[in-house]
């Protein structure tokens, strides 16, 4: 079971337990690549027909767009990334076949840029307090040293156990709560009867790259020889379903497979972590963006055998979430929310006997997309929380 575990001023141990988790899978940050004048557009296809079309945009030599929200059915947006020498071509493109858009994010760059100040001030504010902000964003080394320096101070609290090594030979870990935390009964509760492990950084490398490369890089690092395209996406890596629907075997897409299933070194340590330990029962795995909670199956439209159990654990879960702050989840089945996508984490979870296997995509719904505000960490946080707080609930009553 995964949630996260630390504290900070001015928060309780379970308000805060989540904050580094969003923080690691939000993190926005600024590269040497400038994106100065990059539009996020939005459409919204009418049909099967409009969604080919845009389909069409993705294959064209040299790539003129990259798709954050890729086309999956006409009732979900389609956002992509159009880079500023592309923008006028792409809109030509869209007006030509009536394809209406409208403009989420106006330049990149803008965002990036105020991302990079705010990490800056925020980074001299620590080394002058000695502290660590759970309200910013932060680079590898940054998280690493948090874990170390946490675990030392809270040794009554969690371990670091080290699962493995990424492509680029970087140490993945994760971080074990290892005491009961007397305050919340339903941590309590759940640390008398179950474990609770927790991955911060799945992709190290690529994580590590944002801050010194490329601020939107998604993929690991790998590379092989005679393919030029570098990185693989880790969550089209898992044998379930391994080379389906919404999977490519392009080297140069975003949801490139990879050469077979949990070839990559970061998939395969959290394999050999869990397979080894034998007796996991819930696991959530934490990405962003659309506000939606997720269960399997993602690259088949088959229900699962305990569909009706998982569907209600979803709808208490998104609720409590919302009596948060009011940020509204959709939930469902992966591929009948989303849209069909093979070789992924939770499908492979529930494939091997993990029960409850959930996946969320948090905030927001576009207006930021991939670079939310770092003022959004802590409430994200906090909601999210209370709807991991109600699975490891279920999970602790309903283990069998």
């Amino acid at each position: 079971m995964q949630g996260s575990p630390w504290e900070g001023p001015g928060l309780s141990p379970v308000d805060g337990r989540t904050l580094l988790v969003c923080s690691f899978i939000l993190a926005s940050t600024w590269g040497q690549m400038n994106f100065t004048g990059d539009q996020v557009l939005r459409v919204l296809a009418k049909d099967e027909k409009q969604l080919s079309l845009l389909r069409d945009l993705e294959g064209l030599k040299p790539q003129k767009v990259d798709f954050w929200r890729g086309p999956a059915r006409p009732s979900l947006p389609v956002d992509m990334r159009v880079p500023f020498s592309e923008l006028s071509d792409v809109k030509a493109y869209l007006e030509s076949h009536g394809l209406a858009y409208s403009v989420m994010i106006k330049d990149i760059q803008v965002l990036l840029d105020e991302e990079r100040e705010a990490m800056a001030k925020s980074r001299r504010l620590e080394r002058s307090t000695s502290s660590f902000s759970y309200s910013s964003y932060h680079t590898l080394d940054e998280i690493y040293n948090w874990m170390d320096n946490f675990g030392t101070e809270h040794s009554d609290l969690v371990s670091k156990i080290y699962i493995g090594n990424s492509f680029e030979n970087r140490s993945i870990f994760v971080l074990k709560i290892v005491s009961e935390y007397g305050k919340d009964p339903v941590l309590t509760n759940t640390l008398k009867g179950m474990d609770i492990f927790i991955e911060l950084v799945t992709n190290p490398d690529g994580f590590a790259f944002t801050h010194t490369m490329n601020r939107l890089w998604r993929k690991n690092k790998s590379s092989r020889p005679g393919i030029f395209c570098i990185g693989v996406d880790l969550n089209r890596n898992w044998k379930s379903g391994f080379g389906g629907n919404g999977s490519t075997k392009n080297p140069c897409s975003e949801t490139y497979h990879g050469p077979s299933p949990q070839s990559e070194p970061e998939v395969a340590a959290i394999v050999n972590f869990i397979t080894g330990h034998g007796n996991f029962k819930a696991l959530i795995s934490i990405h962003s963006y659309s506000q939606m909670l997720m269960y399997p199956y993602g690259h088949s439209l088959e229900p699962v055998s305990n569909q009706a159990e998982l569907y209600h654990l979803a709808k208490d879960a998104a609720k409590a979430l919302f009596e948060v702050n009011g940020i509204e989840y959709i939930f469902g089945s992966i591929s009948t929310t989303l849209y069909v996508a093979s070789g992924i984490t939770v499908d492979w979870a529930y494939d091997s006997g993990i029960k409850y296997a959930f996946s969320f995509e948090l905030r927001d719904t576009g207006r930021y997309g991939f670079l939310l505000p770092a003022s959004q960490i802590i409430p994200t946080a906090q909601e999210m929380w209370m709807a991991i707080r109600t699975i490891m609930k279920h999970t602790l009553n309903n283990p069998y």
